[in-house]
């Protein structure tokens, strides 16, 4: 069965274009480089990992329940909407509530894969051309791994979400260099985090539990990774060309806490746009999420540079100016440790079957004798 027999509806089209706008930047200059960025890009090399092996892909996965998340966290949970569903509507409504999720993680992770090659080409030193060499090939993997669930576990997708979209391609079309950077590491990579980290600490299923766990292992360096490139450029930079920046962040953090709700997935089962949007409003559920949103991105923001008058009462305006303080580097350990954590458990698993399958064998053998 094709990818696109699985589409809750057909996208636009087999392919999508953008117009690739700038220049493709080499250097002459093979010095050693930045040495904290090399040492990121040293981190990159080492932290490289196969999904197909350690991804335990054989355990089993509801598809009308595959994240095994409270339905509370459901926009339509406690409304006439869901108290008049059967039992088999809400069975469906999880599986398309994961598939809309899983979905917009994929087309997410290829846009990804778009802009770390895009820095690549375009970015002028050679230790940032290193590091988002390593990026590219992590997103490589994201987008192999949310395919694969979505594919064997799920059954279903859903076409890339517009306001991401239209975020994807504000961010691929400027011509300017550090954009990519700007859009995916911190905004879209943001944003990523904030759902990633969410779902990792209410899934109880384990499959998906190790896939947003390692994903977001890896997404720590790139965060840190536009940090660094980031924060060195905008010190170059006019107050006018820094205002151009805040405008394009303040522009993109709008987009994300108003447009991306899943709201069309409510229209599937019969929910106006409209209530669809006041039910989103309502729930404490994505409540909640705007503001882990934004606990991964003010900071960012503030720390590269991006901290303007117009900026921070954008901020102030949806409530989240405080986040600025937030400790970004405690949030990436964090991140880091759990996933470590997961393979040293299953790790311990894997040793015990181990040890009880020998001892069993042992057993065997003196009982023969």
């Amino acid at each position: 069965m094709t990818t696109h027999e699985l589409y809750t509806q057909a996208p636009d089209g087999t392919v999508w274009e953008v117009p690739a706008s700038g220049a493709a930047r080499f250097g002459w200059d093979y010095d050693d480089g930045r040495e904290r960025l090399l040492a990121l890009y040293q981190k990159g090399k080492d932290k490289q990992w196969d999904s197909a092996k350690r991804i335990d892909w054989d355990q089993e996965v509801d598809p009308y329940d595959p994240l095994g998340v409270p339905d509370e966290n459901l926009v339509v949970y406690g409304t006439p909407y869901w108290t008049k569903m059967s039992e088999a509507d809400k069975r469906e409504l999880r599986r398309h509530y994961a598939s809309w999720q899983f979905s917009q993680f994929l087309h997410g992770e290829q846009g990804a894969l778009v802009c770390a090659s895009r820095i690549v080409e375009s970015v002028p030193d050679l230790d940032a051309k290193f590091y988002s060499a390593t990026q590219a090939m992590d997103e490589a993997r994201h987008v192999e791994i949310y395919s694969r669930f979505l594919h064997e576990k799920i059954g279903m997708l859903y076409p890339v979400n517009p306001n991401l979209q239209s975020l994807l391609d504000d961010t691929l079309r400027d011509s300017r260099w550090d954009m990519p950077y700007l859009g995916m590491q911190v905004l879209i990579e943001g944003l990523a985090l904030a759902a990633f980290g969410m779902l990792r600490d209410s899934t109880q299923k384990p499959l998906p539990k190790q896939i947003l766990a390692y994903v977001m292992q890896d997404e720590a360096r790139h965060v840190a990774f536009g940090r660094m490139a980031l924060r060195d450029y905008y010190k170059q930079l006019s107050d006018a060309e820094l205002r151009e920046r805040e405008e394009f962040v303040i522009e993109g953090c709008y987009l994300m806490r108003d447009r991306l709700r899943g709201e069309e997935v409510l229209a599937g089962f019969g929910i106006p746009a409209a209530e669809a949007e006041e039910l989103s409003e309502r729930s404490a559920y994505l409540q909640i999420f705007r503001k882990l949103l934004f606990s991964r991105i003010v900071p960012c923001v503030r720390d590269i540079g991006l901290w303007g008058e117009r900026l921070q009462r954008a901020y102030a305006d949806m409530g989240v100016f405080e986040m600025g303080d937030a400790n970004l580097d405690q949030l990436m350990a964090q991140d880091e440790e759990i996933a470590e954590e997961l393979d040293a458990r299953r790790f311990a698993e894997e040793e015990a079957a181990r040890k009880a399958e020998i001892a069993e064998v042992i057993g065997e053998t003196v009982a023969e004798a």
